[in-house]
């Protein structure tokens, strides 16, 4: 079983819908109306912090659940976190400005990369000593 990795995932999900409150909130509060998507600086930020993390997605989920299935569960759940805990840091600094979203995105690219070379080289492993 998987249950630390399940509950990263369901936190990864759930991290990705409080950005997509944050992009509602910021259509209201600086009115504007969908389908734009520029205008002011401060939604655009907002915006594209969601925007990101779902880019981001696609490479860290199936990379966490093929180290979790060829590795480790909770070692792939860490990283897992790490990836969200670099999330949260790319929202908070993105938010207040675009030069702050630095570090955020070194620490969550890291760990979706962490996560796929480690799938990759497991994968790999057990193909040659199959």
């Amino acid at each position: 079983m998987f249950q630390f990795t399940a509950l990263v995932t369901l936190l990864s999900i759930l991290f990705y819908f409080f950005t997509s409150m944050q992009v509602s909130k910021a259509r209201v509060a600086f009115g504007i109306k969908a389908p734009t998507v520029s205008g002011n600086p401060d939604f655009e930020r907002v915006f594209r912090v969601q925007m990101n993390t779902l880019e981001w997605m696609p490479i860290f989920l199936p990379s966490l659940w093929l180290f979790a299935f060829y590795i480790s569960d909770a070692l792939a759940a860490a990283l897992g976190l790490v990836w969200i805990i670099g999330r949260v840091l790319y929202l908070t600094g993105y938010s207040q400005a675009a030069a702050k979203r630095g570090l955020g995105f070194g620490i969550q690219a890291a760990a979706a990369i962490l996560l796929w070379l480690g799938a990759l080289g497991a994968i790999i492993w057990r193909l040659i000593h199959a």
